[in-house]
């Protein structure tokens, strides 16, 4: 029987340029696989600073990133994606684009609220999402979570949930 660490070893070789990197939480990184980052608000988002955080984040979108799933939640922030590469031919380092969205919502939230501090955490957690039932599963809970959260009836209802090709 194969132990944790082997399995997770055997993971990694099938990935391209793979790397590890560590803040306070690890980073993984490989070209051309699906993330799925999040971060907590250090307090519930009004529905205008949702909006702020959202479009922020959205400014990626084909640029930077493919969005598979992205929605911006009272209390968190979820999203699964593809990154780009940058005019270098390298992909964006991801928690460069998350943190400047984040740091560029945060300052226009501060400007508004009069706070001190943005309401985000400060590192965002990524990973990567390892084959199609892990990114199926991951997909439909993000998907659900503002009805989980009770927030709305249907998904379609919640202002800040970008499905790419979603009918409007």
């Amino acid at each position: 029987m194969a132990t944790l660490r082997e399995l997770a070893k055997l993971d990694m070789a099938k990935w391209q340029n793979f790397n590890i990197w560590r803040g306070r939480l690890p980073h993984w990184r490989a070209d051309d696989v699906r993330y799925y980052a999040t971060f907590r608000h250090k307090r519930e988002l009004t529905d205008p600073e949702r909006t702020v955080l959202y479009i922020k984040l959205m400014r990626a979108q084909r640029r930077k990133f493919d969005y598979l799933i992205l929605c911006v939640l009272p209390e968190k922030t979820e999203m699964c994606f593809t990154v780009n590469p940058g005019p270098d031919g390298e992909p964006y380092e991801l928690s460069d684009v998350l943190e400047k969205a984040k740091r560029q919502a945060g300052a226009a939230i501060i400007k508004r609220s009069g706070e001190r501090w943005p309401p985000f955490s400060g590192e965002s957690y990524d990973r990567i999402i390892r084959d199609e039932a892990e990114f199926a599963d991951t997909w439909d809970k993000i998907l659900a979570s503002p009805v989980d959260a009770e927030l709305c009836e249907d998904p379609a209802e919640w202002d800040t949930l970008f499905v790419p090709d979603a009918p409007e």
